[in-house]
């Protein structure tokens, strides 16, 4: 890979986890300010350490072993970090499974946010499609009955795989709602420093599979996701000790972050079904989603303008 498309990668890789992390930033912060100062050192010292070396280092690696069955944990630690071809062809051969498997849990965690999420409107068809939340169930029972269908024809594996990615967001969609509610138990509750650092990391592990996923749409080079996602993580913790407040102003990042998981989620199915997308595309469409809405949420800060 040349050198510019590595940068441009990591780049993407970094602003797409910062931007989907926004969620899980407010959550620490809201927990933290009820912390001692020593207790906010901690977490930041600690929790960046968690949640770039345990989980966003460890992830990749698990999901590439779930998809290399054949190899042991250490051959797959391994064979990421190796150029020759017959693993390079073994991690080709996989690569369908992994992307539909993804690709399906990202487009069932856009069309929840769409049609069940609170949220600030960024474009006219959002305030649509939140008055018909009750649909969510039956569209994405639809859009998974359409792509195992489609799977079927080419590789049963990959229909399973797509029912996998499906299975993982109904599971880690539960362990989402239980944190929101157990940070309302922290913001009132007597638990030591420790226990709050402990738990919080419990629930970046929650929050950081959106991430490790998608960035399977920009490469299937888990060193490189390693390096961006890492950085990403390094920006959110950043944000939350010191700036959460004014993040919180830009109201329509959430929405920036929930369309380009959409796109990396089609970028995925695409690629799994055999059409070339360039490298570059996944990046490129982050930037430019995230871009629009990080501006129109200025615009809103600057003007006070009425959301549509």
């Amino acid at each position: 890979m040349e050198i510019f498309g590595m940068i441009l990668t990591v780049l993407g890789l970094c602003v797409f986890e910062t931007i989907s992390s926004v969620d899980n930033a407010i959550i620490n912060a809201e927990v933290i300010s009820t912390m001692s100062p020593k207790g906010r050192k901690w977490f930041l010292l600690w929790g960046i350490l968690f949640a770039v070396v345990i989980v966003r280092g460890v992830l990749p690696f698990v999901i590439v072993w779930a998809t290399l069955p054949s190899l042991g944990p250490i051959e797959v630690f391994t064979a990421t970090f190796s150029s020759d071809p017959a693993v390079v062809e073994a991690i080709e051969h996989s690569k369908p499974l992994l992307l539909i498997g993804g690709g399906t849990f990202l487009i069932f965690l856009f069309f929840h946010w769409l049609f069940l999420e609170p949220k600030s409107f960024g474009l006219p068809g959002e305030k649509f499609f939140i008055r018909q939340g009750v649909w969510f169930y039956a569209v994405v029972s639809v859009v998974l009955c359409t792509i195992v269908w489609e799977a079927l024809q080419i590789n049963p594996i990959m229909a399973l795989g797509a029912v996998v990615g499906s299975t993982a967001f109904f599971i880690t969609h539960g362990f989402k709602q239980n944190a929101e509610q157990s940070e309302k138990e922290l913001m009132h509750g007597h638990m030591s420093d420790v226990s709050k650092i402990l738990y919080l990391e419990v629930i970046d592990a929650t929050f950081s599979i959106d991430g490790v996923l998608g960035a399977f749409a920009f490469t299937l080079s888990v060193p490189l996701i390693l390096l961006g996602n890492g950085l990403g993580a390094y920006v959110v913790r950043a944000l939350t000790i010191s700036n959460i407040e004014r993040v919180k102003k830009y109201v329509f990042l959430k929405n920036g972050a929930m369309y380009s998981i959409l796109f990396l989620g089609l970028i995925m199915l695409a690629d799994s079904f055999g059409i070339h997308v360039p490298q570059w595309v996944s990046p490129i469409v982050t930037f430019g989603t995230i871009g629009y809405f990080y501006m129109k949420s200025r615009m809103h800060v600057k003007h006070g303008l009425v959301q549509v």
